[in-house]
């Protein structure tokens, strides 16, 4: 959680409230004025009714933490409530710290884990009732998100969620991104069916499926993807390699055209990586910015000691710039590994080539 609300209106709450101010890195605590002799550090003092302090706070932090009632707070934040994907984090703490309580966006605002968190800074018995926490099995909304997978066929998170927490059979194809997703100090449930190809997946009766991969899935797929969840694992990494003066909409219509011919997701991608005498030019500048990837630059000398495994190198490139390439080698050094997902393909005023990301050497 970046930024924490701590809201208290009584003695012993007050004292709670510091307690968990001091635990947790960005947090801010507001206060009852009635009890500022109660503080010795820093607090906001409020003299408003909760509700006009809820209004003026609730969609400014990530998450909000009640010192109150439950039913106070669910009639306080009640007029201000969206849609998961929006609303902060909500937890309840009872003014003896018995109890701390996720009461809203579990899973999507990350209340059941800062729930846990505060239920061990006070000693307090959390409560969670998220139906896959409690059953202890995968969260279809949030899988893999600590890694930056994007998910795809959101209008089926809801039935195969259903499946997951119903210990339906759900069907697991996975073929790219990080193995180890499953967090849990539990073993897999057994309702859930790794299969080794997507045909294995269709032939299987399973009621749902989890498909994690980055490429297109073909359209004679379509009736799985009726009754599946697509995670995108950011797991392709670019090497890009350009002519000075080339226009970002030119990396643009290169990086479209070739990820469509080879079925590879967008979505995907990683970074982009270039040879460090690129890292001010202006159109690969601004194609990065576009799409919020993180520019990597190597060395010439990094990039030169690829010259033995690349499968096209350049007598142009090595006239010039004494390297045998900088797309291939590029994609292979920032994703540790020595294959090419895609070889160098050529555009106007510019090269690219796309390896997937070794996991396992990270």
């Amino acid at each position: 959680m970046e930024k924490v609300a701590i809201i208290s209106i009584t003695k012993h709450g007050s004292r709670l409230g510091e307690k968990l101010h001091g635990a947790l890195p960005q947090s801010k605590l507001f206060v009852s004025a009635k009890f500022k002799s109660e503080i010795s550090g820093t607090a906001d003092f409020f003299e408003v009714p909760i509700k006009n302090l809820t209004a003026e706070i609730f969609n400014h932090y990530d998450a909000l933490v009640y010192i109150i009632s439950l039913g106070a707070v669910i009639r306080t934040i009640a007029p201000y409530l969206k849609d998961k994907h929006t609303d902060p984090a909500v937890i309840v703490v009872d003014d003896k710290a018995n109890f701390a309580i996720s009461v809203l966006s579990g899973h999507v605002g990350g209340a059941n884990a800062l729930t846990e968190e505060v239920a061990k800074i006070l000693n307090a018995t959390p409560v969670i009732t998220t139906a896959s926490d409690v059953g202890k099995t995968i969260p279809v909304d949030i899988l893999g998100r600590e890694f930056g997978w994007v998910t795809e066929l959101e209008e089926n998170i809801t039935k195969v969620s259903a499946s997951v927490v119903n210990e339906e059979l759900v069907g697991i194809y996975q073929d790219a991104g990080e193995k180890n997703w499953w967090k849990r100090d539990v073993p897999l449930p057994k309702n859930f069916i790794h299969h080794q190809t997507l045909e294995d997946l269709v032939q299987s009766n399973c009621k749902a499926a989890l498909i994690i991969t980055d490429k297109i899935i073909p359209e004679h797929y379509q009736e799985l993807l009726k009754k599946s969840v697509l995670y995108r694992p950011k797991s392709l990494s670019i090497g890009m390699g350009c002519d000075k003066g080339v226009a970002q909409e030119q990396l643009d219509e290169l990086l479209q055209s070739t990820f469509q011919k080879n079925g590879l997701s967008i979505r995907s991608i990683k970074n982009v990586s270039t040879v460090d005498l690129k890292n001010r030019e202006a159109g690969l500048l601004d194609f990065c910015q576009r799409h919020g990837w993180e520019l990597v630059c190597y060395t010439r000398e990094e990039l030169v000691k690829l010259k033995d495994i690349l499968p096209n190198p350049s007598e142009m490139v090595m006239k010039y710039l004494k390297i045998p390439g900088v797309s291939e080698p590029a994609a292979m050094l920032t994703a540790k590994t020595d294959r090419l997902v895609i070889e160098k393909t050529k555009g106007h005023m510019s090269t690219l080539a796309v390896a997937r990301i070794n996991f396992e050497a990270n």
